[in-house]
């Protein structure tokens, strides 16, 4: 049985700090140029791309 949540419109909202972002696309543009990362960064990235797209789900969700 499917259950509907209800997504507040302020979380729906919500974008990544311009800051967060930036270092995210440098992160990912390192890594395009084949850069290696250190794991810390590999992990940094990981998770910043796995936010990114769970805020873009969220927005889908909300409309």
């Amino acid at each position: 049985m499917s259950k509907i949540v209800e997504i507040p419109i302020e979380l729906a909202q919500f974008e990544l700090p311009q800051a967060v972002q930036a270092r995210s696309q440098l992160l990912l543009e390192r890594q395009d140029e084949g850069y290696l990362l250190s794991q810390t960064e590999r992990q940094e990235t990981e998770g910043l791309v796995e936010l990114a797209e769970f805020l873009s789900l969220l927005r889908l969700r909300s409309n």
